[in-house]
């Protein structure tokens, strides 16, 4: 099982847990994983084609799956994973 960590904005889909265990051994079947566990988080992180939405990072322990396989990427027993809502900003 691997550990996702859900961001606030994310937690009402989540029943306000910040954590989640899942099972999957791709960063893909993690989110199908977490969406049986959270209903309607799926269209939060990913679009309409199945790809991570632009504002949203993943992180599987601590690296960026955009430089790794994306969707493809492997998780491990026991890695966590961090999906990071982007903040922009500016004047």
């Amino acid at each position: 099982m691997s550990i996702v960590r859900i961001p606030t904005p994310l937690r009402k889909y989540s029943d306000g847990k910040a954590e989640i265990d899942v099972t999957g051994a791709t960063v893909r079947e993690v989110i199908t994983s977490l969406e049986s566990s959270c209903p309607g988080i799926r269209e939060r992180i990913c679009d309409d084609s199945g790809e991570v939405r632009r504002f949203v990072n993943v992180f599987v322990a601590d690296e960026d799956i955009r430089f790794l396989d994306n969707l493809d990427t492997p998780v491990k027993d026991n890695d966590e994973v961090s999906i990071v809502p982007a903040i922009a900003g500016g004047r």
